[in-house]
């Protein structure tokens, strides 16, 4: 993979995918969004609107198809969980080639699904904390004051994370190389847990939940640590609970977004995979049960 001009396939263009897809071609890289042809078509004709505070205002042209059909250096899977099987036939294994398969999904689960459907020297499981929602296709409202990335990969060549690294970096996206796929994974599942599952349960968004409901987010955070570090990753609640009280008041969960619009919750992906590994490892965890259990599945 070299550091000049790359093609990346955004696979799933909505509010990650989209402001992605967005910065990358802004950087001056080959962009393909796969999409539905609704959408690609609408791509094709207006490019990516970017309203963001870090970013300004811009518009990126990209092409747009329903299916991989070049070769890629690296293809972003930027959908959500629930919809994961449905985005992959748009990129299948016989298409992908040496690309490069970077994940943003929630969860620590997806890697080994993955990894059946790609080599699985290639896939490079990737964090992203940002908030950034698709108000409409093509327009992407990036309301986070960060976007960071740190990319992983235990069999994956690290120059071919270095690389990538770069070229996200050059492009806007604070992004960071992890030497351990378990610990980045964790880290990202410890502090989104608390965060989307109380955010959705009680409709709230961090600033009102972490006043109002400050026993039960730190009761969860403090379950969610001990079932990370006996996964292997180690966890501080106390650290946690300080990224909560930095955020923007206003700033809402992914998954609450998704319950106030009625679409699918990535529940299994987050507090299931939580639950299934809390059991693997013997950890109480009666507060998630509770909290997971209140939620629509």
């Amino acid at each position: 993979m070299a550091n000049d001009r790359l093609t990346v396939a955004v696979l799933g263009p909505g509010g990650v995918g989209g402001l992605l897809a967005a910065l990358l071609a802004k950087a001056g890289h080959r962009v393909i969004c796969l999409a539905g042809e609704e959408t690609a078509a609408t791509l094709r004709a207006d490019g990516i609107r970017v309203r963001s505070a870090a970013f300004g205002e811009f518009t990126a042209e990209v092409e747009a198809d329903t299916r991989l059909r070049a070769d890629a250096d690296a293809v972003l899977v930027t959908v959500k969980q629930t919809a994961l099987d449905d985005a992959l036939l748009r990129a299948p294994s016989e298409v992908l080639g040496d690309a490069l398969l970077v994940p943003f999904l929630n969860g620590v689960e997806h890697p080994a699904a993955l990894r059946a459907h790609h080599r699985p020297e290639l896939v490079a499981p990737g964090v992203i904390r940002v908030e950034s929602t698709r108000t409409a296709p093509g327009v992407v409202e990036h309301a986070s004051p960060f976007t960071e990335v740190d990319l992983s990969g235990d069999p994956v060549d690290p120059a071919r994370l270095d690389a990538l690294s770069v070229v996200l970096n050059e492009a806007g996206v604070k992004t960071r190389v992890l030497a351990d796929e378990t610990k980045a994974l964790w880290a990202k599942l410890s502090f989104l847990a608390p965060f989307a599952l109380l955010t959705t349960r009680h409709a709230l968004p961090i600033g009102p939940l972490r006043t109002a409901h400050r026993a039960e987010l730190t009761a969860l955070v403090t379950e969610t640590a001990a079932i990370s570090t006996a996964a292997g990753a180690p966890s501080d609640p106390a650290q946690t609970l300080a990224r909560y009280d930095s955020l923007p008041p206003t700033m809402k969960s992914s998954m609450q977004r998704d319950a106030e619009a009625a679409r699918p919750l990535e529940l299994d992906a987050i507090g299931g995979a939580l639950l299934r590994a809390a059991r693997e490892h013997g950890v109480p965890a009666p507060v998630a049960e509770r909290v997971v259990g209140e939620l629509p599945g």
